[in-house]
């Protein structure tokens, strides 16, 4: 039974990786910072694999260790920064992964949560019902700060084209 699971958490990350890098790429802007994040959570994935009792809730399960991820990074990067030890690099950005900077730059001006939110529902395609597992929120909470985000990324949004 073990070696089920951990065969089908292999055959998901497989298959998704490139989904994976994508919302890393998301929250981090970086190639190889988003490269390193997958491969983090993979390796977290696998080293707890056991923890999971379903296997229908591998897809919920995986998502909120690369989010958590995610974060962790852009903490851990924020700190960094703040020493004021940070080298000045020239900005990359990955082909095929671009999005609208204006719009990218909206959304990171949101609370972490509702970033998190808007990234999982529109850039991942994913139902409300799993993103609240992911968050571990209810579900009115998280369809009040969907909203919520959006309203405000409306009127963001509209500030600027003035």
């Amino acid at each position: 039974m073990k070696q089920d699971l951990y065969d089908h958490i292999v055959g998901y990350i497989v298959e998704n990786q490139n989904t994976f890098y994508r919302l890393a790429y998301s929250y981090v802007r970086d190639r190889e910072d988003a490269l390193d994040v997958v491969q983090s959570a993979v390796c977290k994935a696998l080293e707890h694999y056991g923890r999971i009792r379903n296997k229908e809730a591998v897809r919920t399960w995986f998502y909120r260790i690369l989010v958590n991820e995610s974060l962790q990074l852009m903490k851990a990067r924020n700190r960094f920064s703040l020493t004021g030890q940070e080298q000045e690099e020239g900005s990359y950005e990955e082909k095929g992964f671009e999005m609208q900077d204006d719009l990218y730059d909206e959304i990171s001006r949101l609370d972490g949560e509702t970033q998190t939110i808007i990234k999982l529902r529109y850039f991942e395609e994913l139902p409300l019902k799993e993103i609240a597992q992911i968050m571990e929120m209810n579900l009115n909470t998280v369809k009040a700060k969907l909203y919520r985000g959006l309203k405000q990324l409306k009127v963001n949004i509209q500030e600027v084209g003035e």
